[in-house]
């Protein structure tokens, strides 16, 4: 192809070398070859290849420490071509940063595809219409990004509010950043001092009272040593109570006490311990028709809202995306040992088009599964597809949930004419089939942690539990140590 560099072909044997040139060449293609890795590694330096195809034994040196040579001198996408069969080479080849690997004898069929991909990937890496992003943007912990008018008045807010020490209520959809806003607060008005979280619809009902305020000893069953709680251990500093909609009213009634006389006691305890953290607390629901509908208490309801801050959804400031994924993926980056810069301004138009039920969280998600998958250093639009763990939803059919039975995981037949279903218009779920096989996915997606599927979900954990006995789902036993 006139005007394409140069395909690098690094591979001992003579007659791959032959096969794959004259291959390459009637498909238009300038081709040079290297017998070593020395000599693959001068080539690379000398006509700047647009793919190279790399052999995985060299009679110098492996070329899966070759790969890392290669990134020094091109950006050109690597082919790893091997007659090893074995998953641990597979796994260090992709590792090294292979863009594909390739087993022998060739498949000319599956390495058409491949270098197809990987002629693409490099296009689109080198495209003007790509944003280069910044290596070196780290935000951090407590950055909260955006330059949206929106946003710009959030910033405002906090700086106010973390001039004083008032009760403050953060609402907004999941995945907006409510923990991140009330750890900026904290930041600014009590630097040093504890923050601590507490996630109310995690805990268990009946063990919330002694995680909020602790238990002496002896004040109930298991109670073998006195244990302070998050009230206490915050001190001087933050308690950041997360989705506190989901209090029951019982708790509702001792937590405004709590708030009206800023003293607390230990659950079985008479001593009275003066509550001197700030209260900052969190919730995805909207309160007010809590109150209306009897499910929340008025009266604490306007304790909590001394202040309040109201976060945005991300589909409610568009403009804000750009600045978020170059942030989002500098931090992904730096988590996953990556170096994906680079976003097809299509790709980018794309993300900013989404409605993202899950915000933020959801955006974060998508990167990072994005980012792992990537076979070079360009946020490929197919990667995007927002499946799998990395958004906490499963691909139907991959995951079953047996009445009755321990979640497992299932290996359908694909592509099997043979083992497929019958055509057939398809049956429509009913909704109670449609929660239950969410809320199975969800627990697989958790590997059964209750806290974190009531967190995916949003519900208490008594609601968990219910729902868990009337759709007849189990979770497979832990061991002693695991989280529940």
């Amino acid at each position: 192809m006139t005007g394409v560099n140069p395909i690098l072909i690094i591979d001992d044997d003579r007659s791959i070398r032959e096969i794959l040139s004259m291959h390459l060449e009637e498909r238009g293609f300038n081709v040079v070859a290297a017998s070593s890795a020395e000599d693959g590694e001068r080539c690379a330096a000398d006509v700047s290849p647009c793919v190279v195809i790399l052999d995985v034994r060299l009679p110098d040196r492996s070329g899966l420490e070759l790969i890392a040579a290669l990134r020094q001198v091109t950006e050109a996408p690597v082919l790893m071509i091997t007659a090893f069969h074995d998953m641990a080479t597979t796994i260090l080849a992709m590792k090294a940063g292979a863009f594909d690997y390739i087993q022998k004898p060739i498949d000319i069929g599956v390495f058409d595809a491949a270098l197809d991909r990987a002629l693409e990937e490099r296009r689109v890496s080198s495209s003007a219409q790509t944003l280069q992003l910044s290596a070196t943007t780290s935000p951090g912990l407590h950055d909260v990004i955006g330059r949206s008018p929106r946003m710009q008045e959030i910033f405002k807010e906090v700086g106010k509010v973390a001039a004083s020490g008032a009760t403050v209520l953060i609402g907004g959809e999941s995945g907006t950043g409510k923990e991140l806003i009330a750890r900026v607060i904290h930041q600014y008005s009590a630097p040093g001092r504890p923050f601590v979280p507490v996630n109310c619809a995690a805990i268990v009902e009946s063990l919330l009272e002694s995680e909020l305020f602790g238990h002496e000893r002896g004040a109930f069953t298991g109670a073998v040593a006195t244990k302070i709680g998050k009230c206490e251990q915050a001190e001087d500093g933050t308690i950041f109570l997360d989705e506190i909609g989901d209090l029951s009213l019982g708790l509702q009634s001792k937590f405004l006490r709590v708030l009206q006389e800023r003293e607390f006691e230990r659950v079985g305890g008479i001593k009275r311990i003066p509550l001197r953290a700030r209260i900052i607390a969190a919730t995805h629901r909207n309160l007010a028709e809590y109150v209306t509908d009897g499910l929340f208490r008025d009266d604490l309801y306007q304790r909590l809202r001394v202040v309040t801050v109201e976060l945005p959804a991300l589909r409610e400031r568009r403009e804000d995306i750009p600045l978020l994924v170059e942030h989002l993926l500098a931090r992904i980056n730096a988590r996953v040992n990556r170096r994906v810069l680079k976003v097809p301004r299509e790709v980018m138009d794309d993300l900013q088009s989404r409605p993202w039920p899950g915000n933020v969280r959801e955006l974060e998600n998508m990167l990072m599964r994005a980012v792992v998958m990537a076979p070079g250093d360009v946020l490929l639009a197919e990667l995007l597809t927002g499946s799998g763990p990395a958004d906490g939803r499963v691909p139907q059919g991959e995951l079953t949930a047996v009445a009755d039975s321990p979640l497992r995981l299932n290996s359908p037949a694909r592509g099997n004419p043979a083992l497929a279903p019958p055509a057939a218009a398809p049956r429509v779920q009913t909704l109670d089939e449609v929660e239950r096989d969410h809320i199975a996915h969800v627990l697989v997606v958790t590997q059964g942690h209750r806290g974190r599927t009531c967190e995916l979900l949003g519900i208490t954990r008594p609601t968990l539990e219910r729902k868990l006995r009337k759709y007849g789902l189990q979770i497979a036993r832990r061991g002693l140590g695991d989280p529940v």
